[in-house]
């Protein structure tokens, strides 16, 4: 892997000119106390320096009402930008899905593969090394390159080397995984390298009768071992076992069932309640009607701003929910990371995502329990 030929990054200016005329982010997430700025990742609440500040800009206050030496320090962190730049040409890369195959050996109630699986593909080696040698060029603020979308990372022979190919370029990995090919062998080979930032466990029930109708796989024995070897190694920083349910009887003993059987390990087990992926499933949490007026993106930060997913054919898409990939913003077989970061496509659904340009009436944003909205 060579870092020879990364893209040398601008870096975006924040010096106040004499006279420029400055406007609040278009990107600011609006809280009842708080102002969150997804392009520093910051949060202001009230009662900071610069608050009240910015609330009145938001608010439709002249310039003339916040004092030169005000705005220049809300300027120069970052909450207002000259009024003439593109701002949906700007990102903050803090999270990667990096998918380098297609295959999942389960087909979960809760997830599209159990409808519509994948025709299996594994993104070629030179490809995977190349596309990891451009993230490097963002390891300052990437915090998890996560090696799954809807596939089962541990499914591929080449996953340990392909962590060792993430570490090596100084990126933190991230697994999320239903732990069947998490074997003893495999873990020491983490362990022994320093393991991964993130393990997220996906495990549903101890019910092995229900684990194979929900799963498609009778497979839970087999993850418990798997698991029972790891719960009490240093496999990541941060371990999680998540519950996924529908929030009923059976989802909250399950929980409870799996909180005891792991308590006392590095596991920590949460629970949390399934989605319908922005309406591709007729299951779980989804917006009572459409989104309407779109202000941006709460998915574990925003992802059009902080977040780059990339399929194993290379493919860039908007979001992780955008299973069927129609939301296509780059391909990393004909462009660059940073030419897709920064490129036409992605901002344009920036734009769309955020309410500064009308989104189309199907946008995927509009089905999603995570977009954010405002009510005038």
């Amino acid at each position: 892997m060579t870092t020879s030929t990364l893209p040398i990054l601008t870096e975006l200016r924040t010096e106040v000119l004499p006279g420029e005329s400055l406007a609040p982010s278009p990107f600011l997430h609006l809280g009842p106390d708080r102002v969150y700025n997804p392009l520093t990742d910051r949060t202001l609440t009230e009662g900071e320096a610069g608050y009240s500040d910015l609330r009145a800009l938001l608010a439709g206050a002249g310039p003339e009402t916040v004092g030169e030496a005000a705005r220049r320090d809300l300027a120069t962190a970052g909450w207002l930008l000259p009024a003439e730049d593109d701002a949906s040409r700007r990102f903050l890369l803090k999270y990667v899905s990096l998918e380098a195959h297609t295959v999942c050996n389960q087909a979960c109630y809760f997830c599209p593969v159990s409808i519509a699986p994948r025709e299996d593909y594994f993104m070629p080696t030179e490809l995977y090394e190349r596309i990891v040698g451009e993230l490097a060029a963002y390891r300052e603020t990437i915090e998890a390159v996560f090696m799954i979308n809807y596939n089962e990372p541990t499914a591929d022979k080449r996953f340990v080397d392909q962590v060792r190919t993430l570490r090596a370029a100084g990126l933190p990995p991230a697994v999320l995984t239903n732990g069947t090919g998490l074997t003893p062998q495999r873990i020491d080979a983490l362990v022994e390298m320093g393991g991964l930032r993130f393990l997220s466990i996906n495990l549903s029930t101890l019910d092995r009768s229900r684990y194979t109708k929900e799963r498609g796989g009778d497979h839970l024995e087999m993850v418990l071992r798997h698991l029972d070897y790891a719960k009490d190694k240093p496999v990541a920083e941060q371990m999680d076992m998540v519950v996924l349910g529908t929030g009923d009887e059976n989802h909250r003993r399950d929980f409870a069932e799996i909180s005891q059987r792991f308590a006392g390990s590095r596991f920590a087990v949460k629970s949390f309640e399934v989605m319908d992926r922005a309406g591709y499933l007729q299951i779980g949490l989804k917006p009572a009607l459409p989104n309407q007026r779109l202000c941006g993106c709460d998915n574990v930060g925003s992802r059009p701003l902080q977040h780059l997913h990339i399929t194993p054919r290379g493919t860039c898409v908007l979001c992780c929910e955008d299973y069927d990939e129609k939301y296509v913003v780059g391909d990393l077989t004909r462009e660059s990371v940073h030419a897709v970061l920064t490129g036409p496509a992605l901002a344009r659904m920036r734009r769309q995502a955020y309410g500064l340009e009308d989104a189309p009436r199907d946008f995927l944003c509009r089905g999603c329990v995570f977009a954010l909205t405002r009510s005038t």
